[in-house]
């Protein structure tokens, strides 16, 4: 392996990841990026996946490397978070992770002394906001079909509405098989800028995993198993912070709830750039009682995608609530931050959210002219179905 330098499996790699719903933007500091993520034989083995999940056997034929030699390479790269390993009887199944969302996040989902982690916070928030016309912000953001969307504070869903269980962050917790909690991706990334969360919302214990996701998560070292009460804690602890829910863009098995903030959740960040389609909308939207408003703009200041504004101050005139309906993301977040209980919600007709991952992913790749029959056959149905994909 040692003849493979680090510039000439680089761009394999790149090509390798752009093969996914969301690819990445290829530019130097993507390179150096993946240049401190991947060691020189981590990034020819990956750049050597197929696009399904392939086991030891498989991936030496692909890789020419000999079993013994390889296998502790793809431990060291699950251990990383650049691989899932899938465990089924005495079989198991490696899938290389996508940049984002995938290993981006597992870099910062728990302490690690291997890396430079104040260097790779830098250029990853300079990758994701540099440029956000051209960039990794538009591959991000820019589909018409979201990869996530918001979730409401189902206290808060009008009685007259029909709530559905993939609405619910309670509920999908309820159905899930195994969950776990780790740290946020993206505070932890912010402390090591040497920022704070606005907000004083936790960095550990707040971002949920569930399903197979969870069970690899909890397995290396990037998440704990909790139990559905506590996972349901977890929720009440966002909630008490006025944090947003956010999940898959999918109706079924969803992997992960993130209770994000404005100022340093990253998909929030995008909608704040300006993609206010960048997170899928709740079938809600905020509503405001206009006899019992004070205008005091405490609201406002809640709002985690700053969709609430108000009109100048006039003497002797209360000011008015304003609402950007494109902007909202029907979550309730700010709800219980009104005084006078004049917020509320009330139902929005949205695009229907897609049923499963792989009508999620089929349908980006057709926007971005990316099609591959990886989403359509040749996946192993027993693996599909454990990630909620078939």
């Amino acid at each position: 392996m040692g003849h493979h330098g680090a510039k000439e499996n680089l761009v394999p790699l790149i090509d390798r990841l752009n093969r996914y719903p969301i690819g990445l933007f290829d530019n130097e500091k993507l390179r150096q990026i993946l240049a401190h993520l991947f060691s020189d034989e981590e990034a020819y083995v990956a750049s050597r996946f197929p696009l399904q999940e392939a086991t030891l056997g498989e991936l030496q034929r692909a890789t020419k490397i000999n079993k013994k030699v390889l296998l502790p390479i793809l431990e060291t790269m699950a251990n990383k978070g650049l691989v899932m390993d899938l465990q089924y009887g005495k079989t198991t199944y490696y899938l290389l992770m996508p940049g984002l969302i995938g290993f981006f996040e597992f870099t910062f989902m728990k302490q690690r002394a291997d890396l430079p982690v104040a260097e790779l916070a830098q250029l990853m928030t300079e990758y994701l906001y540099d440029d956000p016309e051209q960039g990794q912000a538009r591959e991000f953001f820019g589909s018409e079909t979201q990869l996530t969307r918001s979730l409401p504070y189902e206290e808060y869903i009008p009685v007259s509405s029909v709530v559905t269980s993939y609405e619910s962050a309670r509920e999908i917790i309820k159905q899930s098989s195994f969950g776990a909690v780790g740290q946020c991706y993206c505070r932890h990334k912010k402390e090591h800028l040497n920022e704070t969360c606005d907000k004083e919302a936790p960095t550990q214990g707040i971002c949920i995993s569930l399903g197979t996701a969870a069970k690899f998560m909890s397995r290396r070292g990037f998440a704990e198993k909790k139990t559905k009460e506590e996972l349901l804690q977890v929720i009440d602890t966002a909630r008490e912070h006025n944090l947003t829910h956010i999940t898959d863009n999918i109706r079924h098995k969803p992997s992960f709830i993130c209770n994000c903030c404005s100022c340093c959740c990253e998909l929030l960040g995008g909608v704040l750039m300006g993609y206010t389609d960048g997170v899928a909308k709740a079938n809600y939207t905020l509503e405001v009682n206009r006899e019992t408003c004070l205008g005091c703009g405490i609201c406002n200041k809640v709002c985690n995608v700053e969709a609430l504004d108000l009109t100048p101050l006039v003497k002797g005139e209360k000011r008015k609530l304003k609402i950007a309906e494109d902007v909202c993301l029907g979550c309730g977040a700010c709800i219980s931050a009104c005084k006078t209980e004049s917020l509320s919600l009330k139902a929005m007709k949205r695009p229907p959210t897609p049923e499963r991952k792989k009508d999620l992913f089929v349908q980006i790749l057709k926007e971005k002219k990316r099609f591959t029959p990886f989403l359509v056959q040749g996946v192993k149905t027993k693996v599909l179905r454990s990630l909620g994909i078939k």
